[in-house]
């Protein structure tokens, strides 16, 4: 517990904690010449038995703008919603510092892990994961086909969805969502190919940036 409550503090102040343990092997514990042991199984025959050696915390910065992005989006009637691999904690205080929370905001409700979204290993019914994701602007922990699902909750609220993406993973999401949009320099080929949209500076202000002016031309069509 004292372990879980370092990684809970540091976790608060936006930083993302990798654990380090080790222990020695005199040989493999598993049979190497079995083929049929998966990597999953050979793994989990791996980290039994370890020592922790000690806590590793570091930080992805916020871009400049990002705070700024998100309000002005706000303003302009879209919901920003983020969707991250990141523990809870980590994601709830990175939220708050790009504003996607804000500070009226009941983290209980507002932000979850996305183990909700399937608690007996199947996803909720459409009525109950509608309702969880008409008001969570936070979901941590989340998998690949959790985005999926998640865009899909929206889709069927009425909601029009933008994705952002840059993995392999990502591609049915993107693909799902009525604008994808993937990461140019960091976004796989997949991702790119599935999007409707390429970013080439992998910059969240430049979505909103293009809303504006996209919002400017229709304006002046009309």
């Amino acid at each position: 517990k004292a372990v879980l409550d370092v990684v809970d503090a540091y976790s608060s102040k936006a930083l993302r904690v990798l654990a380090i343990a080790t222990r020695s092997f005199g040989s493999m514990p598993f049979d190497t010449e079995d083929e049929d042991l998966t990597t999953d199984q050979k793994f989990a025959a791996c980290r039994k038995d370890l020592r922790l050696v000690g806590l590793v915390a570091s930080i992805d910065p916020d871009r400049d703008g990002v705070p700024e992005s998100v309000v002005a989006a706000r303003e302009a009637g879209i919901r920003v919603v983020m969707i991250t691999g990141d523990y809870l904690k980590t994601a709830i205080a990175i939220a708050r510092n790009v504003n996607i929370l804000q500070p009226q905001d009941d983290e209980q409700v507002s932000a979850v892990d996305c183990a909700c979204l399937r608690p007996d290993g199947t996803y909720l019914p459409n009525e109950r994961m509608d309702l969880l994701t008409s008001s969570v602007r936070v979901f941590a922990r989340a998998k690949p086909e959790d985005k999926l699902e998640i865009v899909k909750s929206l889709q069927r609220q009425g909601a029009v969805t933008a994705m952002t993406g840059d993995g392999v993973n990502d591609a049915p999401a993107l693909n799902q969502a009525n604008i994808g949009v993937a990461m140019g320099i960091q976004g796989t080929e997949v991702a790119k190919g599935a999007s409707d949209m390429i970013l080439t500076d992998d910059n969240f202000c430049s979505i909103v940036a293009a809303v504006e002016k996209g919002r400017v031309i229709y304006a002046g069509i009309q």
